[in-house]
């Protein structure tokens, strides 16, 4: 079958031109001689190009600080478990503390006399004997004992600080420098000061009386030594 194109300055079209054609840039480029419109049509390839990249970066850095909070958030859950314990364990330690504290302070007045005895006991040296053990300050006197007689305890809720007045006799003058010396060597005495030494007379003998004073002072934990209340015995 033969066909006539009867009108000039148009072409046939090819058989099968139904598929899809890309455009042509260069004929495009050709007829578009406005220097304003090719600059903003750059402009804006660029501005689409660039747009793209950044998006890229800023996927690939959200997913990897996705990934870094992930493990922080992880951390944090652990690290809170632990300053929980932590602030339970101070809670108790303040508590056993606070505890440890009023028993300290009750057990510190409770043994102040017993100090004061055990301590001048073993200071006490041979041929001398005392009359009167009182407190002068921080807590209440005792009342002056006989020879012989065991002194009173006095009142065990005073302070340490205490300062006692020691009545005794002696026929050595020595064992008095004796005395003095050892309580000054007491961890439990300081202050030890002589205030009155004078001869009397007793049962036709003449001997020395004194008086000593001393200040209580609790000892380094070095000294002090505990033992249990009750103990087995087989």
């Amino acid at each position: 079958m033969i066909e006539i194109n009867l009108l000039p300055g148009q072409k046939r079209k090819a058989a099968g031109g139904g598929g899809l054609r890309m455009p042509d840039f260069r004929s495009f480029a050709t007829n578009v001689k406005d220097p304003w419109l090719l600059g903003a049509i750059a402009a804006g390839v660029i501005l689409i190009g660039g747009n793209l990249a950044l998006y890229l970066v800023n996927t690939a850095r959200l997913a990897r600080l996705d990934s870094v909070l992930r493990g922080v958030q992880a951390e944090k859950r652990r690290y809170d478990a632990v300053v929980a314990q932590k602030r339970q364990a101070e809670r108790v330690r303040d508590s056993l503390s606070a505890e440890m504290a009023i028993i300290r302070g009750i057990d510190g007045d409770r043994y102040i006399w017993p100090h004061l005895l055990d301590e001048i006991t073993k200071a006490l040296p041979a041929y001398t004997w005392l009359t009167g053990i009182q407190a002068t300050s921080g807590v209440a006197p005792a009342v002056g004992l006989p020879p012989g007689a065991a002194p009173a305890p006095a009142d065990t809720s005073a302070a340490q600080g205490v300062r006692v007045g020691i009545d005794g006799r002696t026929v050595d003058i020595q064992a008095y420098t004796t005395f003095l010396r050892q309580l000054a060597a007491s961890p439990w005495l300081v202050d030890v000061m002589p205030t009155r030494a004078t001869t009397v007379i007793e049962q036709d003998r003449p001997v020395t009386e004194f008086n000593i004073t001393v200040r209580y002072r609790q000892a380094d934990s070095l000294y002090v030594r505990t033992v249990p209340l009750v103990q087995s015995v087989r």
